[in-house]
């Protein structure tokens, strides 16, 4: 990798680190702040959810304004708003007896800056980098990056909470404002190779790859939502657990809670090293995954031991980030760069919407039976394997 370009590609690994820090700090923290505010765990998961919807709406138009304007004119905005949405979320929860409604109107505007700022990293990598193997392994780094802050999250969640519970809601503008003097004084940006196309010459373009290149592109959107919403679920589950019925809080659960993400850290650094330019390395690497997070789910559903449970969660992770960054080159080096914001935007959009969907859809599940949720999600892990095997076929070319 061309070392005048590493302060680049560590500014630019900021902010999915951050984006990250923003929602996954909050797990560990979401069951007292469901004491504190005196509401249902349904409604305590929203504090994620709507997070991540607004991100899913936003997302693609995101990507197309980078496309049109430039990645940082996009990212640094992103961030103040994502910044402000912290500093509100913070002050309810703090000043506002009745906070829930405040606190989720910060969260939305959380919501609207990740849309605009981590999405559009991977097509800035792309960008930056002119060597296919430079762009996987930079986008390894991107990727170890987002899964080193779900690392780090419960565990600087739960530090911050111990010392007040709405603590972390203020910690993230501070997270935000780094990232954005990173940006402004590390990143050099290539100009805009061409004017870019026109609204209807853009959509024209973006019809044409998706119904010449669809086939896989759909495929690898559905995998990257079934493993957020695995990832973002099963936490959500082990969270409460800990806390309800083995009374496990604090410092401690966000140890046990980084264990899964540990492993996810690296395997998607080893991965990001490993796949370089070879397209049929990166489906057999994404199917071994798959089948790894299939196993690991499959094998819990019929125990409750917390050692069961950690051990497959452990697995998961490395299965997560095997896929991941498999994932991400596919759709960054397969789209040509005129076109790859919009696309890699949708492709994060569908991610948000596996991070949405996990932790609703979990609470319900787990209601029903310890079983039927891992069952459920065992189902899920197999679609995704059928999915990599039967739609991505990367030719010899590739």
């Amino acid at each position: 990798m061309e070392e005048k370009k590493t302060w680049d590609l560590v500014s630019i690994a900021s902010i999915p680190l951050v984006m990250t820090l923003g929602n996954s700090m909050l797990i560990p923290v979401l069951p007292t702040i469901e004491k504190e505010l005196d509401i249902s765990s349904l409604q305590v998961s929203m504090i994620i959810t709507v997070y991540s919807v607004v991100a899913i709406i936003l997302i693609p138009i995101a990507g197309y304004l980078s496309d049109q304007y430039g990645r940082k004119r996009i990212i640094i905005p992103s961030l103040m708003i994502a910044a402000i949405g912290g500093l509100i979320s913070g002050w309810a929860a703090w000043q506002v007896k009745d906070a829930y409604g405040i606190i989720i109107i910060g969260r939305l505007l959380q919501g609207v800056g990740a849309a605009g700022a981590a999405p559009i990293v991977m097509p800035l990598v792309g960008d930056i980098f002119q060597n296919e193997s430079d762009v996987s392994n930079g986008l390894g780094v991107i990727e170890t990056s987002n899964t080193f802050g779900k690392v780090l999250s419960p565990i600087l969640g739960a530090v911050l909470a111990a010392v007040v519970w709405f603590m972390p809601f203020f910690a993230f503008p501070v997270f935000c404002l780094i990232s954005i003097l990173m940006m402004i004084f590390l990143v050099k940006t290539p100009p805009l190779a061409t004017e870019p196309p026109k609204l209807k010459a853009f959509i024209r373009s973006l019809k044409y790859i998706f119904k010449s290149e669809g086939r896989w592109l759909y495929a690898v959107f559905a995998i990257g939502c079934i493993c957020m919403f695995v990832l973002f679920g099963v936490l959500f589950y082990l969270s409460t657990m800990l806390e309800e019925q083995h009374k496990i809080d604090g410092i401690k659960k966000g140890i046990i809670l980084a264990i899964p993400l540990a492993a996810l850290c690296f395997s998607s650094y080893v991965t990001g090293k490993t796949i370089g330019q070879d397209k049929q390395k990166m489906k057999i690497i994404t199917v071994v995954g798959l089948v790894i997070l299939t196993i690991a789910n499959f094998s819990v559903a019929f125990s409750k031991d917390i050692y069961v449970l950690l051990t497959a969660m452990f697995a998961s992770g490395l299965g997560i980030g095997f896929a991941l960054p498999s994932l991400d080159a596919l759709v960054t080096e397969g789209i040509e760069k005129e076109e790859r914001g919009t696309i890699t935007s949708i492709y994060s959009s569908m991610r948000f919407v596996g991070v949405a969907l996990g932790p609703p859809v979990v609470a319900v599940l787990m209601k029903i039976s310890h079983f039927v949720l891992f069952a459920a999600i065992t189902l899920i892990s197999i679609i995704a394997v059928l999915i990599t095997t039967t739609f991505i076929k990367p030719t010899e070319d590739d």
